[in-house]
C-alpha cells in the first residue's frame, strides 16, 4: 500500500503508467476501487492510498468500491 500524501505525484503517475499500480482506496473508509471510479476522484489526496493488486487491498482489509465494482461488492455484501 502507498499512501499518496507521503509520495511525489510523479512518482504515482509513472507508476500507473506502468500498470504497477492498479488500484485506489479510500484509507479512512476502507475502500478500494478502480482508478477511474469518479467517487475516488472526489477524495482528498491525504486520504488517497493505491494498491499493486486486487490482493494487496483486501489483504489490507479494505472491500469493493459499490460504484466502479459492483459485481465484486455484491459478493463482499452476501459474505458479510
Amino acid at each position: 500500500m502507498i499512501k499518496h500524501a507521503e509520495t511525489e505525484g510523479r512518482s504515482i503517475h509513472s507508476m500507473i503508467r506502468k500498470n504497477k499500480i492498479l488500484f485506489g482506496g479510500n484509507l479512512l473508509l476502507k475502500i478500494y476501487g478502480s482508478l477511474h471510479c469518479k467517487s475516488g476522484k472526489r477524495m482528498l489526496r491525504k486520504n488517497r492510498v493505491f494498491f499493486f493488486s486486487e490482493a494487496e487491498a483486501i489483504a489490507a482489509g479494505y472491500r469493493p468500491c459499490g460504484h466502479c465494482m459492483r459485481e465484486a461488492y455484491k459478493k463482499w455484501k452476501t459474505v458479510i
